[in-house]
């Protein structure tokens, strides 16, 4: 009985977090952050404001879809027990490889489409103050990666390996979401970043490792 219920309650949660995110970007979209307030949100989605803050910490962050509560402690942890066995201060040969398919699961947890998509860049364009909120999520974000990293290879947040890694893979799973939506392109997130990723390696190991004198 309660291993049946909790499948009902993820999907009708998830349900609400959808519906929540699409009519706060429409409304943005319409009037701007400032063009309606959360309790009228949350009548036309019929849940209470006390609901609402179960679901996001901000207005901003129910139109970014980004909830409240996202556990990537599995995930997270997952990531950090794959390290194969490295010397001591080494970085794990597969690191990038890790770091690629950890944020294509986020990707494909965050069920996003052309649809939402549209909705969401249409909510940017009539209210630019989402774009810094986006910037300083993605600095927040950026940061917890870099420390989680750190913490599976063993070495201080600090090394410039574990940044760069970081940057490198974050900077292309960026490029790889307007490819994965776009109409025309057939692959998945997963294939456009894997892709990239394959050619970043290429172009590094052609770089001759010392500079001409």
């Amino acid at each position: 009985m309660i291993e049946s219920a909790i499948p009902t309650r993820e999907r009708r949660r998830a349900e609400t977090t959808r519906t929540l995110v699409s009519l706060a970007r429409r409304k943005t979209a319409a009037g701007g952050l400032n063009g309606f307030t959360i309790e009228e949100l949350c009548e036309e989605a019929g849940i209470s404001r006390r609901t609402f803050f179960n679901y996001f910490a901000s207005k901003e962050d129910a139109v970014l879809g980004i909830p409240l509560h996202i556990d990537t402690a599995e995930a997270d942890e997952l990531f950090v027990g794959m390290r194969p066995r490295t010397a001591p201060g080494a970085i794990s040969a597969s690191l990038l490889t890790d770091l690629a398919a950890l944020l294509e699961g986020r990707w494909a947890a965050l069920e996003f489409n052309r649809a939402s998509a549209q909705e969401l860049m249409a909510a940017a364009e009539r209210d630019p103050r989402l774009v810094t909120h986006m910037l300083e999520r993605h600095h927040r974000d950026e940061q917890n990666d870099i420390a989680l990293v750190a913490r599976r290879e063993g070495v201080s947040a600090d090394d410039p390996r574990v940044v760069a890694a970081v940057q490198i893979v974050g900077h292309l799973a960026r490029l790889a979401v307007p490819a994965s939506l776009d109409p025309d392109d057939r692959r998945t997130f997963a294939e456009v970043l894997d892709g990239s990723l394959q050619s970043a390696r290429e172009l590094f190991a052609s770089q001759a490792s010392t500079r001409p004198s």
